[in-house]
């Protein structure tokens, strides 16, 4: 096999990456394929049909505000780290949102959002995509899909 049919195409794998974190953040779009989810069911819909009392109601230890918070810091720091961050993170401080009222669930909504987008960014301006950010990158799809998968089981109890 020759070297060219053995690696895979920057592009392609950044298209890839930002495909399933779109499907996990926005959900498929109708007539699209689904990778792993069904239509609509992204971490904005869910989130948007949560009230604030819903997203801070605990559930075996933890509350949806919890996770989304803990989501979103993940994102955020993996793009730091991607952008050459070396400081070790304290992961603790991901957990401290366990409860929000009506301002503060708006807010947490809006910076899930904005993380979001700016993850796109992130992954689409990588040049050097090496063993570490490629790890990062899957991790980033991994482990927002687990979340979203926690959130909406903890909705379906509310």
């Amino acid at each position: 096999m020759s070297k060219e049919n053995s690696t895979i195409h920057i592009k392609h794998f950044v298209e890839g990456v930002a495909y399933l974190l779109r499907e996990t953040f926005a959900g498929s779009p109708p007539g699209q394929p689904s990778a792993y989810l069904d239509r609509g069911v992204g971490i904005f819909a869910t989130l948007d049909g949560l009230t604030a009392e819903a997203a801070s109601r605990e559930f075996h230890g933890t509350t949806i505000a919890a996770q989304t918070e803990h989501a979103k810091f993940y994102l955020d720091r993996l793009c730091e780290y991607i952008n050459g961050r070396t400081e070790p993170v304290n992961w603790d401080d991901s957990w401290l949102i366990e409860t929000v009222n009506d301002a503060e669930w708006e807010a947490l909504r809006a910076s899930v959002r904005h993380a979001y987008e700016n993850t796109l960014r992130c992954v689409a301006s990588v040049v050097d995509w090496n063993e570490q950010r490629v790890g990062m990158a899957i991790g980033m799809v991994a482990h927002t899909a687990y979340h979203l998968g926690a959130i909406r089981q903890i909705a379906k109890t509310n």
